[in-house]
């Protein structure tokens, strides 16, 4: 039976949509069919409702599952002709048709319908939530509140006012709620009838700030004064209203200056600022009065790494106006809604959220449900894990990604200025003072360069290396960076964006080489089906393992396998199942199996298998009867690169699978590479993989 949860904001600004992100993140996780239902939604359409376009991509959703009942407009015709049961059979009948599709629906109940209906509003939401047989989630805002017990009494009151309501509540939580209170809200709230706890979440600058891009679009303001992106953050405002040498002192980074257009002098601080090491970086500058500079001025203007936008307001009002808007996730992206899940983990136990739903966690698993799982397996034993390419852009993006979802610390190496002047220019937001966040200046760092140095010196002497090649090494991101794995100053390196497979892994093989009973470093691609994970080795190292090195491919494999919670069952792949054909290769599978066999692992292994009969059971019957692996495998193991790699891009694109990878396996600490067409999403996941690795050792 299908089960609800309604989201019901007790407050005005209570930050349901951050709620609505986490819980349906935490649902996720444990159900399959997952639905997200606005009984009323923004637009003329349900896909014009921003927060349904928001799940439908971060979790997507397909329509049948993400949709929208009636029309902002439509709801307040019916409530005001007092025609209820016509909202409440529009809203049921879209949630029954959903049902078939879902195990679990989370139910976004009303915004406010206007400043003054907040009884209305919580009679309207009480009344659908029981109309459609759901628990309710009730949002308590704490960003207005004066004092933890204000807070405190808006609990009691909340689950007073469902239970006349009829309500069931399924939980009851405190958003936006001011950092100092946290604890102490969260350990004096009373927990009911069920002896629950009350979730406080404090307030997330990163999801309350608006950002340019939503200044913009709020304000109607011009923004073709540069080509930049208005994707960052605005954390503060200055009012450019004193000389320039006084309003420089108190510029930060991350401010939006408003002063008025024909203050060029302004205007050219600011900018000279931006670009000296050291000095603040503004979100933008909002130029007021209609005045845009011209000439000379107007051409250094066009090269700022920060947006420059103009108002024909007067700059008190344009304050105004700035003041009065607040971030959004829906308009944030990815961005913002990396911070709110972020938030959301920190704070609330998702395992004993989704308990109370006693929902069974289903044995197929999604693409977007293994992605969804590496983070949270990498947040609950939190490593360090090295980026050494911080000259590329793509890099920092996804650090700030991982930065915000907080599963991993990482430690980028780059030159301060050039980082700085891409996260300028891209609009990325890192802080290095903040916890979990280091930049390194490798090459100028003479304390760890010197250590690092003898280290290498150390481990290389047999091979006649000196100080003077092991300093020149060391100069290296990716020499530098394994060394930090090697010396445990790190737990893992994600290296490649920028550089070749051979420049990743060779100093690993220099020293930090292969586990111990392990003769060959290899990789594997985990295989994301639509409802299944497979996994393929070797597909990106080897291109003609012997026996024994396939033998080790296999157990390698099968170890990554079960690391990432894909019971492995191991198919030795060949173009012969069984005794059916005979020749090299086919010996050289059938000797690998054997010496897989011979050491007696905890997995199952058959070999050698045609891929057919390896993954189809009704082949399998026909070709190789009674085999635990046959027709059920899940990891799979070519008997060459060409084979494998050929296989993993035809399945890739033919398929429509998810390859992530390559994940190196075999090297006694984590290493992994990147493909120079890397994406950020491909490199958060690397990192999330990475960090695992370190985690089992």
């Amino acid at each position: 039976m299908t089960q609800g949860i309604y989201l019901s904001a007790m407050t005005p600004a209570a930050g349901k949509s951050l709620i609505a992100l986490g819980l349906t993140d935490t649902l996720f996780k444990n159900s399959d069919r997952v639905g997200f239902l606005r009984p009323v939604h923004l637009g003329e359409t349900p896909e014009q409702d921003p927060m349904l376009a928001l799940m439908a991509q971060t979790f997507e959703l397909p329509p049948e599952r993400c949709r929208g009942a009636v029309t902002l407009d439509r709801c307040r015709e019916l409530l005001a002709s007092g025609d209820h049961d016509a909202l409440d059979s529009a809203a049921v009948d879209v949630y029954a048709q959903m049902a078939e599709h879902c195990d679990v629906i989370v139910v976004d109940g009303t915004d406010l319908l206007a400043h003054n209906a907040a009884t209305a509003e919580f009679d309207l939401n009480a009344r659908l939530a029981n109309n459609m047989g759901c628990s309710v989630l009730a949002v308590i805002g704490g960003q207005q509140a004066e004092h933890p017990e204000d807070l405190l009494n808006a609990v009691e009151v909340t689950r007073t006012e469902l239970r006349d309501s009829k309500c069931d509540i399924f939980a009851i939580m405190v958003n936006r709620c001011p950092a100092e209170w946290v604890e102490e809200v969260a350990q004096k709230a009373k927990r009911g009838l069920h002896n629950l706890p009350v979730y406080v979440l404090p307030e997330v600058p990163e999801v309350i700030s608006p950002t340019v891009e939503e200044l913009v679009e709020s304000a109607g303001l011009r923004s073709d004064l540069t080509d930049v992106t208005l994707d960052r953050d605005i954390k503060g405002v200055k009012i450019a209203a004193m000389n320039v040498e006084h309003f420089l002192e108190l510029l930060v980074d991350g401010d939006l200056v408003i002063t008025p257009g024909d203050r060029s002098d302004v205007l050219m601080a600011t900018l000279a600022a931006a670009l000296t090491p050291d000095q603040a970086t503004p979100a933008g500058v909002l130029l007021t009065g209609g005045f845009v500079p011209e000439g000379l001025v107007r051409s250094f203007v066009a090269s700022a790494p920060f947006p420059v936008l103009s108002t024909e307001e007067d700059t008190y009002t344009a304050a105004k106006r700035v003041g009065s808007t607040r971030g959004r996730i829906v308009k944030g992206g990815a961005r913002k809604a990396a911070a709110a899940l972020g938030a959301w983990a920190n704070q609330v136990d998702g395992e004993e959220l989704a308990s109370r739903l006693r929902l069974e966690r289903p044995e197929r698993r999604t693409p977007l449900r293994f992605l969804h799982e590496l983070v949270e397996q990498a947040r609950r034993d939190r490593k360090t894990v090295v980026l050494p390419e911080g000259d590329d852009a793509r890099i920092l993006r996804a650090a700030e990604m991982i930065h915000r979802r907080g599963f991993c610390d990482l430690v980028i190496l780059g030159e301060p200025d050039e980082v700085a002047r891409l996260c300028d220019a891209e609009g990325i937001d890192l802080d290095f003072e903040a916890d979990g966040l280091e930049l390194i200046d490798f090459r100028h760092d003479a304390e760890r360069r010197e250590r690092y140095a003898e280290a290498y010196v150390e481990y290389r002497k047999h091979k006649g290396v000196d100080k003077d090649t092991a300093l020149e090494r060391m100069l290296d991101g990716s020499y530098f960076g394994t060394m930090m794995v090697q010396l445990g100053d790190v737990d893992g390196m994600v290296s490649g964006a920028a550089h070749t497979t051979a420049n990743t892994i060779r100093p690993a093989l220099e020293f930090v080489k292969t586990k111990e009973g392990v003769g060959v470093v290899s990789s594997v691609f985990f295989m994301l089906l639509e409802d299944r994970v497979l996994v393929y080795g070797d597909c990106a190292v080897n291109p003609n393992p012997n026996a024994e090195q396939l033998a080790d491919i296999a157990k390698a494999s099968a170890q990554t396998a079960r690391a990432f919670g894909v019971d492995p069952r191991v198919a030795m792949l060949s173009y012969s199942t069984g005794s059916s054909g005979s020749g090299e290769d086919v010996e050289r599978v059938t000797e690998a199996t054997r010496l897989v066999q011979a050491e007696e692992p905890d997995f199952p292994v058959e070999g050698p298998i045609q891929y057919d009969a390896a993954v189809d059971a009704s082949i399998a019957q026909k070709k190789l009867p009674g085999s635990e692996v046959a027709g059920h495998a899940t990891v799979f193991v070519f008997p060459d690169l060409n084979t494998g790699n050929n296989t993993y891009k035809a399945v890739q694109q033919s398929a429509g699978a998810v390859a992530v990878g390559p994940v190196l396996q075999g090297l006694r600490k984590p290493v992994n590479d990147l493909s120079r067409g890397t994406t950020v999403e491909d490199i958060v996941n690397t990192v999330a993989i990475t960090a695992i690795q370190a985690q089992n050792g």
